[in-house]
């Protein structure tokens, strides 16, 4: 039976195991550091996999007015490039420049103030939240793609992945690559070869033709004013495709060294290859004339509403190889897994700016904590638990999802941008104390980060004004609401921190005057529990050592007296009434009484506390001990000891049997002086109790 209850009371521990593996040491912190080939698939998934919905939200906006305005969708897509590039040339020399691992958020913090940085970290932790729920529901949709019975489970498949990928991510970031590793390389690869063989049968006079080419679409007649907005929505909806591009520079510490060499060669490799996906599905999209439609029941002419519709991945892949063939389902698979796993992203991107803000104060300190497998898991666990809400909100819906999105990712661009053009700025100026040899060398570079950085920040700031515009009534507004929110609450908690470095900093004015040191314990019946306790005190050699019992009904109070004298207790018993049947309250007037009496004596309480094995046994006993000392803690000058009794059903805690063989006693443990296994014997002092006195 002991095993037994070993084994159950061990369970909760066991799965912790099985799922999260082995705790980590500290000094294994060096091995979990990663190369760049590990690197790409953990930084650069969420960049790699918005290809395959960024395409797809930019054609189905332009589809809004109409076929005729997809004529616009090559020139909106060289804009999308064109600003990916300048981005990737900026990240790279923000890197260079701050390579801690803050990001957008040291940059604004130290070239723009408190205020910048704080909206820039409140923006990115929004968009942290968005890029998983975006990438889970983008992920689902492609598997109902491919498997359109499983379209009433949307919500429950989404929520099953964000605890998967939260349970994987738990696990530390070098058993976190390797499973995304093959997932995000097949992903990459199979479209490749999608893309190549498009192009290919183009060439060769055989040109894929999509499913939905045959559905005429619905447009709107547009003013020239509109038809402006729209290209421009579209640019926006395309300009999603470079979510994730800043994940590399706030995982910089996570570098093999050379660190700084390491991230800048994986952004430009994920730049790259994101290019190169993102143009040929667009040209692909093209050319097999995909129609996609917000509402393809009322936008696209004879589509069957019976059936989801389909993403622009599986209308392609579906054109090129045939649907249902082999590699339509390997394409799909690969892209539903890297769209799935591309939340890992946010996952390494959230809790390492959680724990950068933890340490600067913004944030509670529980997000700068290294889990067993040295991850800062609360804060991965509090992304899961934000996202699982989002998703149930917005029912895993991709196109309400994808409104919200990006706004805060362009904040943070176009705040961190402005922030490296002030920090170049004043290396320039510091370039002029420096001798000639390092000045001149210092001026190439800055002059070089500056002009980078200023054509980031005048693109990025356009963006942003277009994405305000365009998707502002579409639920944008949401995300303009969340962000000062956030930022207010984290300007909050960092007051408060700061508050109560203030109240407890050590100064030479304060002094602590207490003199003398009592002893009291709290006696409610003479029992094992309370001999223990008063034998910690008496050990505790205390000036003064005194038991104090609450008498809320008196006949209690008349048989404790009687129980006091016959064991012959050792220290004097005090009795205070309480006819209105509080505890602490009597406790606390016992103590302001003695102190008026005696002086500003030191006071520690005595409190037994059981501790128990199964759950249902709190409920069976009162706690009290548990709310007094709340209570008592209150009281300045006042510390609380409380004394534990193992129960015999503590064993499945602590694993180890308290009750002794029937008919023996412990070997040299006085039963009726002591228990729970952890005790020392009970010190016997012969002499006669005084009479109790009364409160």
């Amino acid at each position: 039976m002991a095993n037994d209850s070993r084994e159950s009371a061990d369970a909760p521990q066991v799965a912790k195991r099985i799922l999260l593996g082995e705790p980590l040491s500290t000094e294994k912190a060096n091995e979990q550091l990663l190369p760049k080939r590990m690197a790409l698939p953990i930084f650069a998934s969420d960049a790699l996999s918005s290809v395959a919905y960024g395409p797809q939200e930019m054609l189905m906006t332009l589809g809004l007015g109409g076929l005729a305005f997809l004529a616009f969708a090559p020139w909106v897509a060289a804009a999308v490039v064109l600003l990916l590039i300048v981005i990737v040339l900026s990240y790279r020399k923000l890197i260079q420049a701050y390579p801690s691992g803050g990001g957008d958020y040291e940059v604004a913090s130290k070239n723009l103030g408190e205020v910048p940085g704080v909206i820039v970290a409140s923006a990115l932790l929004v968009d942290y939240i968005l890029t998983v729920s975006v990438s889970i529901a983008s992920g689902v949709d492609n598997i109902i793609s491919a498997v359109p019975q499983l379209n009433p489970w949307r919500v429950e498949l989404a929520v099953g992945f964000v605890i998967l990928i939260v349970v994987v991510n738990l696990r530390g970031v070098r058993e976190a690559s390797t499973f995304f590793a093959i997932p995000t390389y097949v992903f990459v690869g199979s479209v490749v070869v999608m893309i190549v063989t498009g192009l290919i049968r183009t060439f060769l006079g055989d040109a894929p033709v999509a499913e939905s080419a045959q559905y005429a679409m619905h447009g709107d007649q547009l003013a020239n004013a509109a038809v402006i907005l729209l290209v421009l929505r579209a640019f926006s909806s395309g300009c999603s495709a470079l979510t994730g591009v800043e994940a590399v520079s706030n995982g910089v510490q996570a570098f093999r060294i050379p660190k700084i060499r390491n991230a800048q060669a994986t952004l430009a490799m994920m730049g790259g290859i994101a290019i190169l996906l993102f143009t040929g599905l667009t040209a692909l999209g093209l050319i097999t004339q995909v129609h996609y439609a917000e509402n393809p029941c009322r936008d696209l002419v004879g589509f069957d509403c019976a059936l989801p519709q389909q993403s622009l991945m599986a209308q392609i892949a579906s054109a090129v190889f045939g649907g249902g063939s082999l590699p339509f389902f390997i394409i799909q698979a690969a892209t539903a897994c890297v769209l799935l796993l591309a939340a890992n992203t946010a996952f390494n991107g959230f809790p390492l700016l959680g724990a950068v803000l933890a340490r600067d104060g913004y944030a509670p300190k529980a997000l700068n904590t290294r889990g067993d497998r040295l991850v800062f898991s609360n804060g991965m666990i509090l992304l899961g638990i934000a996202a699982v809400g989002v998703l149930v909100l917005f029912q895993a819906n991709l196109t309400s999802l994808i409104q919200l999105y990006i706004i805060g990712v362009f904040v943070s661009f176009s705040l961190g941008q402005v922030g490296m053009v002030r920090h170049w700025r004043g290396l320039l100026r510091a370039a002029k104390g420096q001798n000639a040899e390092v000045a001149a060398q210092a001026r190439r570079s800055a002059y070089t980060g500056l002009v980078i950085n200023s054509l980031g920040a005048s693109l990025t700031i356009a963006v942003l004004v277009i994405v305000t515009i365009t998707k502002f009534t579409h639920g944008a507004w949401m995300v303009f609401l969340a962000i000062p929110i956030l930022a207010l609450l984290m300007m909050g908690v960092k007051r408060y921190y700061r508050d109560v470095e203030h109240e407890i900093a050590i100064d030479d004015t304060t002094h602590f005057g207490s003199e003398g040191d009592v002893a009291i314990v709290l006696v409610n019946r003479l029992q094992k529990p309370v001999i223990k306790a008063i034998d910690y005190a008496i050990a505790a050699r205390h000036e003064k050592t005194v038991a104090l019992h609450v008498a809320a009904n008196p006949e209690d109070g008349v048989q404790l007296q009687k129980d006091w004298q016959q064991h012959r207790i050792p220290i004097p018993l005090v009795i205070v009434e309480s006819p209105f049947r509080a505890y602490a309250q009597p406790v606390e007037a016992y103590i302001k009484k003695y102190r008026a009496k005696h002086g500003p004596a030191v006071m520690t309480v005595y409190l037994p506390q059981y501790i128990v094995g199964h759950w249902w046994e709190s409920i069976l006993h009162n706690r009290r001990a548990r709310r007094m000392a709340n209570q008592l803690m209150l009281i300045h000058g006042v510390t609380i000891t409380l004394v534990p009794w193992l129960l015999d059903s503590s064993e499945l805690i602590y694993g180890r049997r308290s009750r002794p063989v029937p008919g023996q006693q412990r070997a040299g443990r006085p039963l009726a002086l002591y228990g729970g296994g952890d005790a020392k014997p009970a010190r016997r002092v012969q002499r006669p109790a005084g009479p109790p006195e009364q409160g």
